[in-house]
């Protein structure tokens, strides 16, 4: 969920297709507020899933149809929107699923996690749960894990250092940030995460954002109203 500057329009594509060094990244647009649930993927089909929110089928038939093979889920925070397929993708391929550790009351809390104003509320555990600055290894590269509070508190976004990836969810968008009118959010923190996690990576990172289009670090630093000084 996002909010916009004024006369500021997002747009919404769906299977776009982007090469990345030796990964390639394709999302579909799933669920009721249109979150990107993202397919990252090496050459050999091994894949990451980011933020499958909704629609598990969907998810599912598309990892099918691409002969993909799953080996980890990214969530990069606790809504509903972004963890509503978690489950079922987790259950079908037996695999793991990762969050910030900061971010476990979220997913736990049908309340702050928003799926109880949304019909039946659900929850969500990880696997394994991590800290700000965290290195894990996926798809063969190195894995920045940076906490990014302030659309929720323990948002995460998920830095691909060898081919310049960012997930940045909810925290960052093209020319706009998450909401932060919601349990656990903060316009002061999501600035200041963007500012001080985000803003110092190379400006030749690719963003791959929670809703809308994607972006790069080098156009937020220069055109983003809400982050820039």
């Amino acid at each position: 969920m996002w909010q916009t500057a004024a006369a500021l329009e997002i747009y919404f594509i769906s299977g776009m297709e982007i090469m990345m060094s030796q990964l390639k990244c394709d999302f579909r647009v799933v669920g009721s507020v249109q979150t990107n649930c993202y397919f990252l993927s090496d050459t050999n089909g091994n894949c990451v899933v980011v933020d499958p929110g909704e629609e598990a089928a969907r998810i599912i038939d598309y990892i099918e149809k691409k002969d993909l093979k799953p080996v980890a889920i990214l969530l990069t925070h606790g809504h509903f929107d972004h963890i509503g397929a978690v489950d079922e993708v987790r259950e079908k391929y037996g695999i793991k699923v990762y969050a910030a550790a900061a971010e476990k009351e979220t997913l736990q809390n049908t309340d702050i996690n928003l799926s109880s104003q949304f019909g039946a509320g659900f929850k969500v555990e990880a696997d394994e749960y991590l800290n700000d600055g965290q290195e894990i290894e996926l798809l063969g590269e190195k894995v920045r894990c940076l906490l990014t509070p302030g659309h929720t508190k323990g948002g995460m976004c998920y830095y691909f250092t060898g081919s310049g990836i960012l997930f940045s969810g909810d925290t960052l968008f093209q020319q706009s940030v998450g909401r932060t009118d919601f349990p656990g959010g903060s316009m002061g923190e999501i600035v200041r995460s963007i500012r001080e996690k985000l803003f110092v990576l190379p400006d030749y990172v690719r963003v791959y954002t929670g809703h809308g289009m994607m972006t790069n670090i080098k156009d937020e630093k220069m055109l983003n109203p809400f982050a820039v000084e």
